[in-house]
């Protein structure tokens, strides 16, 4: 079977799109090449991110934030936005067989407070890691 090659879009290409990249790099690289980037592309990995898949055994310790714009002319299979700002700044996508939006809800906002904050991390870290089993079941 090729592999299918997937971009997963966020905003900031910091939280939701990285976390995609590494899980579906981690547990599915036998039928997904995947890559992530950002509308308006934050500069940096978001530390609880890391953290979140480091305890899954995936490290994306060197990972950095990449802008969208230098993978518009590559082709995909499967465009994914995974929250509805990056849906709206690129509701289409040249060259994308297949086009899905995830509304992923940004674990980074929320509460400030220390006891709580990892966890949103975590909480989004599964749903996107159930979300890429079933793109999976799909293709």
């Amino acid at each position: 079977m090729n592999r299918k090659k997937i971009l997963f879009l966020c905003t900031g290409n910091a939280a939701r799109s990285q976390m995609a990249e590494g899980l579906a790099n981690a547990f599915h690289s036998d039928v997904l090449e995947a890559v992530s980037a950002g509308s308006r592309p934050a500069g940096w990995v978001h530390p609880l991110a890391i953290r979140a898949l480091a305890e899954k055994g995936i490290d994306i310790s060197a990972a950095t934030s990449k802008g969208a714009d230098q993978f518009l002319n590559e082709p995909f299979d499967v465009v994914v936005t995974v929250c509805d700002s990056a849906a709206k700044d690129c509701p289409n996508w040249p060259n994308a067989k297949r086009i899905e939006h995830w509304p992923i809800v940004d674990p980074s906002y929320g509460p400030d407070d220390p006891a709580t904050r990892y966890d949103r991390f975590l909480i989004t870290r599964d749903e996107i890691e159930r979300r890429i089993d079933e793109l999976v079941k799909t293709l």
